[in-house]
């Protein structure tokens, strides 16, 4: 993996000195990097505006990629449903692009972006969680400076787009509305001729790696070439599809997060027309059982279905992130905070991460894979059960979304009543953000509902994600209302953890449970708000710890009757939600070295059962 980074890094860096002082100037799709980019981030003209009024002349400046409603943005202004937002900036195409078509790249924007290049027309994308790019080069001026617009849209919670905990008014587990630029905008020079995409599937039990290239306007005698790098080149194949054999390939996993280099060309009469260099890791997730007497005796089922990581029972524990920070919102403020939180998931013990219902950059995935951290990944709620929130959302949305969450029951759940429009809008978003994000290899289940929010439809979205990507488990309904179509029964349960229904049919895991309050004075969101945490909120440091190692000792003990997995919440404290191993602002509430003790006991705790009840 070494020259991959050392690659990245020196593109950063020439880009950096290209240009004034930016936010977040590193390379921003480090799976698949071309050396000529310009990064966009900074200040940009904005304007807050009637709906339909058109932009003649800017309110002040906004700091892109943070939202309009965060400190960082330097605005800090709710638009809301009946208001547009905004951009403009103008930008000069450096002279060595000559030849060369020009993409814009926008890394995500909440929620509908209409996009133009000197007055005309550059495209329209609707989805606030998944990267889009337009070729510009034909609404290019022939030279001097061009002029960018963007024009965005954002209902929030008051339609159906997927919008995860954004609420126009904020409370408990409700947070700040997002609108507009979160991720980064670059541009990119490329060939006509060029490579669109990748998809690298390993296959650990027949040690080969099927990688299927998507390139445009191939001419024919054109070679599509894919090389394997371990330092050194390990094979290679001509092909837009090739399956590579390496003889013992080195597998990723938490504890060995290794990552192999691809190089991805296209030859025409023995000459480069277009390469990018990403990566990819030999792993496997499965479902496995844990006795060798898992069928049924005398009508008792016996043994249980647990997660395996390359073939090998481990189980999965880590905390629910949320992936909120208090001056950027839904953006983290540097490359190096984005990889922080990850870090001290790493040093406290776990092994996974639930990103809960918010979607990360790429670099964010890019440093799990890096880190060795295998992520479970929310789909964006479009909907919630918050009567709280209704006074701001039109009736028609509130009466549709009263559907009955069974929490710890096979029966009773409904499904939301779901307009067809925004229906058919979820699978869209769903398969685009699967498509961007199924080639990190540390994503290891997908996760399309969340608490009955918004669920519709259970067993046809369990098979269009299963379509879209047959590698990962599907955790179907994390917290109740289950269909049993996926391969997970996600029980939530607050604060101790507990697991009211089981089904061995199924892998079964505690997919939320603690939430252990704990205010720290002087790092707290609003001192005027209610701060609250699940458990109430612990008078002490020790108290947390206490009550933390209590939870562990009761976990242990689902573990052993077939519990597979565990999600505590959560990674830091959120707004007025004080559920945090850390403050919102990042200060750890307690010993990490403590946390990391009893983590570790919790995991080997269900390997040490299994090689007993196996004899392995």
């Amino acid at each position: 993996m070494k020259r991959l980074l050392l690659f990245a890094l020196t593109v950063f860096c020439v880009s950096a000195r290209a240009q004034a002082v930016i936010p977040l100037p590193e390379y921003p799709r480090p799976q698949m990097v071309r050396p000529q980019w310009h990064n966009l981030n900074g200040q940009w003209n904005y304007a807050i505006l009637e709906k339909d009024e058109t932009y003649s002349s800017p309110d002040g400046q906004i700091m892109v990629p943070f939202a309009v409603e965060s400190k960082l943005s330097g605005v800090q202004k709710q638009v809301g449903p009946e208001k547009a937002l905004w951009y403009e900036r103008s930008f000069t195409v450096p002279k060595q692009w000559k030849g060369k078509r020009v993409l814009l790249h926008f890394g995500a924007v909440d929620w509908q972006a209409e996009v133009w290049i000197n007055g005309l027309e550059a495209g329209v994308h609707t989805g606030g969680y998944a990267p889009f790019s337009f070729d510009i080069t034909d609404l290019l001026n022939k030279k001097g400076k061009q002029r960018l617009t963007v024009k965005v849209l954002d209902a929030s919670d008051q339609s159906w787009q997927p919008r995860g905990k954004q609420v126009a008014n904020p409370r408990t587990i409700w947070y700040t509305p997002v609108t507009g630029i979160w991720q980064t905008v670059w541009l990119e020079a490329v060939p006509e001729t060029r490579i669109q995409s990748y998809l690298a599937v390993a296959d650990i039990d027949k040690s080969s790696l099927s990688i299927h290239v998507d390139a445009e306007k191939l001419e024919t005698g054109d070679i599509v070439k894919v090389e394997l790098l371990d330092g050194e080149l390990i094979c290679s194949a001509e092909g837009p599809d090739v399956v590579l054999s390496v003889e013992n390939p080195k597998l990723w996993s938490p504890s060995s997060p290794y990552l192999y280099n691809l190089d991805i060309s296209i030859l025409r009469k023995g000459k480069v027309v277009d390469k990018v260099t990403g990566y990819t890791a030999f792993r496997k997730i499965s479902a496995k059982k844990d006795t060798d007497t898992f069928e049924t005796s005398n009508g008792v089922p016996q043994g249980s279905l647990r997660m395996a990581l390359n073939n090998e029972i481990l189980f999965q524990f880590g905390p629910l992130d949320q992936g909120w920070w208090p001056d950027g919102l839904y953006t983290a403020p540097s490359d190096e905070a984005l990889r922080f939180d990850i870090e001290k998931t790493k040093e406290w013990g776990f092994n996974m991460i639930r990103k809960h219902i918010k979607v990360e950059p790429a670099r964010w995935y890019y440093w799990c894979d890096v880190l060795g951290i295998m992520v479970w990944q929310d789909m964006p709620c479009i909907a919630d059960h918050s009567k709280t929130n209704n006074a701001s959302r039109p009736e028609e949305v509130c009466a549709a979304q009263k559907n009955i969450w069974a929490l710890n029951s096979f029966r009773g759940g409904t499904d939301c009543d779901v307009p067809d429009f925004w229906k058919k809008n979820f699978y869209k978003e769903w398969g685009e953000i699967i498509d961007c994000l199924k080639g990190f290899p540390c994503i290891v289940v997908w996760v399309p509902f969340n608490e009955g929010w918004g669920q519709f439809d259970t067993e046809d979205i369990v098979k269009f994600t299963k379509e879209k990507d047959p590698t990962r488990l599907v955790n179907e309904a994390s917290g109740g209302n289950f269909h049993l179509s996926g391969d997970i029964l996600d029980v939530h349960h607050y604060p101790e953890p507990r697991l009211n229904i089981f089904d061995r049919t199924k892998i079964n895991v505690l997919g939320e449970y603690g939430g252990i309050g704990y205010l720290v004075k002087g790092h707290i969101w609003k001192p005027e708000g209610q701060n609250w945490g699940y458990s109430g909120l612990c008078k002490t440091t020790d108290e947390l710890l206490s009550r933390y190692r209590l939870y562990a000792e009761r976990l242990k003990t689902l573990i052993d009757i077939g519990c597979a997995a565990a999600v505590y919440t959560q990674t830091t404290d959120v707004e007025l939600e004080l559920n945090g191993l850390m403050t919102y602002d990042r200060l750890e509430k307690v010993d990490a070295s403590a946390i990391r003790a009893i983590n570790l006991e919790v995991i080997e705790s269900q390997n040490s059962n299994w090689i007993t009840n196996t004899g392995k």
